[in-house]
């Protein structure tokens, strides 16, 4: 487990986690004609008779940017653009190294919403995809429903799509060990932020309507009136239809699953305790979960996991965003559908093969085999769907997707490696 001075001192030897390095060579005069000028004005005049052509021509269909204001990272929360970066660098290194995807952090001066849509809108040419990443809710679900509106390229919100994904996932192989069917199953979700409301929008989507939400004010049910906004009206609708009223240790109880998208030591031994036979606990708070994994199966849980890479089933979101947004991007979805995470969903539970067990229920994050099986599996996946419900510019095929992915990455191992090799 890495502490806190040997995580400084690693990056600040690294000075960052990302650069960019060209793709062609300059260096001769005929490179240089061509790709500089006159070369590059007949590439410029090209797009300016057919802007389409201008994902034949550059790097914007490869490329996406990963915005964010500062407000809502990790468990935080509002640290700033600056101290945001490093975390935006991340995301950007797990898009190249896993899905092959040039990524883009941009953190930016402003937590006005009309100030972060006109500015993702006004850089939107230059990219073939947008990642709005760590900001504060509500109003992250404004600025995401804005530009998904507004702009022809697709607009992930890992936050709440690609959490929603992975979380799903595993929850699709924890019900299936638990001999459980997900229509049949009471589900408790405390939190009511990004994640909370993506459970709910992917649930929903399913059709599965006994699930209960809980914020810091208790259930969530429709008519009440403390602590709502639109978004938790809109939970109020797919949920709870009883409109039941308690507290998070009152909800608990005989449910079948318990999933954490709060804050840590949110979940006590007792509440596991009260919960149904075989009881399946998710704790996804970061960096803390809402209880330890050790505790959570010393209470009785048949099936837990956390955020965590020091415990067994980490539900990791590096499962999920590289491969939604490669398999978005290969055939030039124009939005995020919940056909596309759905079938993401699926797809990921199904690449843990037959290995799954109570300590194994999504593939392994740290696993490189896995995890290149796993993007190249649900890309696939998310290409399919998004061309089955209209939403893909293009059309491609699962073998072209699979040798285009695996060359790209053939090509990173070869950066990755001098890179090692310099620092």
């Amino acid at each position: 487990m890495v502490d806190k001075e040997q995580a400084l001192a690693a990056h600040e030897r690294a000075k960052g986690k990302i650069e960019m390095i060209p793709k062609v060579g300059v260096s001769t005069n005929e490179e240089l004609t061509t790709y500089y000028t006159p070369g590059v004005a007949y590439v410029a005049e090209a797009i300016k008779n057919d802007k389409s052509s201008v994902v034949r021509y550059t790097s914007k269909a490869n490329t996406i940017a990963v915005v964010s204001d500062g407000t809502r990272i990790l468990g935080l929360g509002n640290v700033g653009p600056e101290a945001g970066l490093p975390v935006m660098e991340t995301k950007a290194l797990f898009y190249k190294k896993y899905a092959g995807i040039d990524a883009v952090p941009l953190c930016i001066d402003t937590t006005d919403e009309a100030d972060i849509v006109k500015f993702v809108k006004n850089i939107a040419p230059t990219f073939g995809g947008i990642n709005i990443e760590d900001i504060e809710s509500p109003k992250c679900f404004r600025v995401v429903d804005a530009l998904s509106n507004a702009l022809a390229i697709p607009v992930l919100h890992d936050d709440q799509h690609g959490t929603s994904v992975v979380t799903i996932a595993a929850l699709i192989n924890a019900l299936k060990l638990a001999g459980k069917n997900i229509a049949s199953s009471k589900i408790v979700i405390n939190g009511a932020g990004s994640a909370g409301l993506g459970f709910v929008r992917m649930l929903a989507y399913m059709k599965i309507r006994d699930v209960y939400v809980v914020d810091k004010a208790g259930a969530i049910y429709d008519g009440r009136q403390e602590h709502m906004n639109e978004f938790k009206d809109e939970i109020a609708r797919f949920t709870n239809p009883s409109k039941r009223s308690g507290s998070l240790a009152d909800m608990v109880e005989k449910a079948d699953v318990l999933i954490g998208a709060s804050s840590a030591g949110a979940f006590t031994k007792d509440m596991i305790a009260k919960m149904a036979e075989k009881p399946i606990v998710f704790a996804l708070a970061n960096p803390v979960p809402e209880i330890s994994y050790t505790d959570a199966k010393e209470a009785g849980a048949f099936i837990a996991a956390t955020g965590s890479s020091t415990a067994p089933n980490q539900i990791n979101n590096i499962l999920g965003f590289p491969a939604l947004m490669r398999g978005l991007l290969d055939v030039g979805a124009v939005r995020v559908t919940y056909d596309v995470l759905y079938a993401a969903a699926k797809a990921l539970a199904r690449s843990a093969g037959r290995k799954i067990g109570q300590e194994r229920i999504l593939p392994d994050a740290t696993n490189r085999r896995e995890m290149v099986k796993s993007v190249s599996d649900v890309a696939v996946a998310v290409s399919q769907a998004a061309i089955a419900s209209g939403s893909a510019k293009n059309s491609v095929t699962q073998e072209e997707q699979r040798v285009s992915l695996a060359a790209k990455l053939k090509r990173y191992a070869k950066i990755e490696g001098r890179v090692v090799g310099k620092v």
